[in-house]
């Protein structure tokens, strides 16, 4: 799928996302949806991604697959300059902190998020880089 083409259903499913307060959008491919808010690493605007979700302990996880392109996803690039971020689960906004996993905790992880959407496989098929598995902790 084209970026322009990934941009505009990105906004579309934003907008809904907001509009509902979450009761639209909070699924998709059987699985759980957030909205992500990063910073803008270079323009220091606010951008917000619709991304798909899983739960680990108390803390959310989501993946910087970006279709298995060989760049990270801009959302990812701003995490790195500012981990402060606001995700949104269903009407429920908080801060939170991302922070990559380290290779022992993806280890274990990998399988899991290959479990809940198999296209993750298919993706890290597509890359040389290894897709990034970042956890949102509570409390920005």
């Amino acid at each position: 799928m084209r970026d322009s083409m990934v941009k505009a259903l990105s906004t579309l499913h934003t907008t809904m996302y907001r509009a509902t307060r979450g009761r639209l959008g909070t699924r998709l491919v059987s699985n759980d949806m957030l909205l992500l808010t990063t910073t803008g690493r270079r323009t220091g605007a606010h951008h917000t991604v619709p991304l798909l979700y899983l739960r680990g302990d108390d803390r959310l996880i989501v993946i910087a697959s970006y279709g298995g392109r060989s760049q990270h996803p801009e959302w990812y690039l701003n995490l790195l300059k500012n981990p402060a971020a606001i995700a949104q689960t269903g009407s429920n906004r908080r801060q939170v902190l991302a922070e990559t996993m380290n290779s022992s905790d993806r280890t274990t992880w990998w399988p899991r998020v290959v479990d809940a959407y198999g296209d993750y496989a298919v993706y890290q098929g597509r890359t040389e880089r290894e897709i990034p598995l970042v956890w949102l902790i509570d409390g920005a």
